[in-house]
């Protein structure tokens, strides 16, 4: 497995980030360009994982270890409710270095979060 870590300059992301595939991601599927994020640790990669998908404060963001184990940093399984109760309980993490306003998680998710159901 991977080592997991915060980051070094203590950022964190919470919120809506933009998602940047890789060469070998974008030959497996269409990845949404923006993603939900509510985490303060990154993880490096297992040996022999293929990237899939990276950001810039967290490179790490999708993998596929074989032909049958993924793994994705970012919230796609999201529902409305999980996200609304999130925002309420985490809200004093909207202080943290990185994070975004609370007003901006669920208007986001007006924008962004067809694009992660396709």
């Amino acid at each position: 497995g991977g080592k997991v870590e915060g980051h070094g300059d203590g950022l964190v992301e919470i919120g809506w980030y933009p998602l940047k595939a890789t060469e070998a991601g974008r030959k497996l599927l269409h990845w949404p360009e923006m993603v939900y994020q509510f985490h303060r640790e990154g993880f490096s990669l297992p040996k022999e994982a293929t990237l899939l998908a990276t950001a810039e404060t967290y490179p790490n963001q999708a993998f596929r270890y074989g032909e049958n184990a993924w793994g994705i940093q970012f919230h796609g399984e999201l529902t409305r409710i999980m996200m609304h109760r999130w925002v309420v309980r985490g809200a004093h993490r909207f202080e943290l270095p990185g994070a975004q306003p609370g007003r901006d998680h669920l208007g986001g998710r007006l924008i962004w979060d067809m694009h992660l159901k396709r």
